[in-house]
């Protein structure tokens, strides 16, 4: 066989193309009829009369004497301060992250190795414990925050996100532990480390790829909360997501429905690049998480 032999065009490549193509298609329209949206005025880009409008901007021109304005853009980073939820939510999802790895990445290497029959019920425990709805879990600790006058700070919230995420982040690095022999362990320990120093020096450099898939899941889990944050942040405390339904409106306060869509835009954009940088190592460690877990 070349190195170029050729493709072989079969109806079932053909067809696996065309559904790849329509899914490509599904999944990136929505994002990128709103960047596009972001940079029209309300009248255009949720016209009644004819949706071409969003196409054309005949309202953004009648309105700023040009197709594109970025009027959604300064209304919601500088008129309404979106800089402060963005603050906020990466102080949250920084602490979350960090604590849920530590804690995971400790505890996941052993319950892997310790061999007992407790290791198993207690992933069976916060499995059930993950599987819970946020909002029964995050309703439990308000009557104490309340009762100790800590309700609304960060803090408080950065506690409850992280216990809600631990069981998935144990479960998934408890995983690829096991897909690390333990010979390993015992190699390091025999050349003198401690079991400390064995799993430092010698098992989390094999296992970065593993780290960081579980690191972007804590992440995303984090960065996208809405009812953890929405119901334990006071409104100076808010973050992203609990800001950009706030710019919705309510029925007694009308909102700004442009603002809400720029600030869409600003949230998702850095998702795309953290995904798109951390790709390789994404796919490393989810195919070898997956080999045992």
């Amino acid at each position: 066989m070349t190195p170029k032999a050729k493709l072989r065009i079969t109806p079932l490549f053909v067809i696996s193309a065309m559904l790849v193509a329509l899914w490509l298609f599904l999944a990136s329209f929505p994002f990128l009829w709103t960047l596009w949206g972001s940079f029209k005025v309300q009248a255009d880009f949720f016209s009644k009369a004819d949706w071409r409008n969003a196409l054309s901007g005949v309202n953004t021109i009648a309105q700023t004497g040009s197709a594109y304005t970025g009027t959604g853009y300064f209304g919601a980073w500088i008129q309404e301060e979106f800089w402060k939820p963005v603050t906020n939510s990466s102080i949250v999802i920084f602490f979350t992250v960090i604590i849920s790895l530590t804690i995971g990445t400790l505890g996941g290497y052993a319950l892997a190795r310790s061999g007992r029959r407790y290791a198993f019920w207690i992933l069976m425990a916060a499995l059930v414990f993950r599987a819970m709805p946020h909002i029964t879990l995050v309703s439990g600790y308000l009557l104490p925050f309340f009762e100790w006058n800590i309700w609304g700070l960060m803090p408080t919230t950065i506690i409850v996100l992280v216990a809600i995420n631990q069981p998935f982040t144990l479960w998934m690095l408890h995983s690829f532990f096991l897909n690390i022999p333990k010979d390993m362990d015992e190699s390091a320990m025999v050349d003198g480390c401690t079991r400390f120093q064995a799993f430092w020096h010698v098992i989390i450099p094999v296992m970065w790829p593993g780290v960081i898939t579980t690191g972007l899941f804590s992440f995303l889990l984090a960065y996208n909360d809405f009812a953890v944050t929405s119901m334990l942040l006071s409104q100076e405390n808010e973050t992203m997501i609990p800001a950009i339904a706030g710019f919705l409106g309510t029925v007694q306060v009308e909102g700004n429905v442009m603002f809400a869509v720029a600030a869409v835009v600003s949230a998702t954009v850095p998702l795309l690049f953290l995904v798109m940088f951390f790709q390789k190592q994404i796919v490393s460690g989810l195919t070898t998480g997956a080999v045992k877990g």
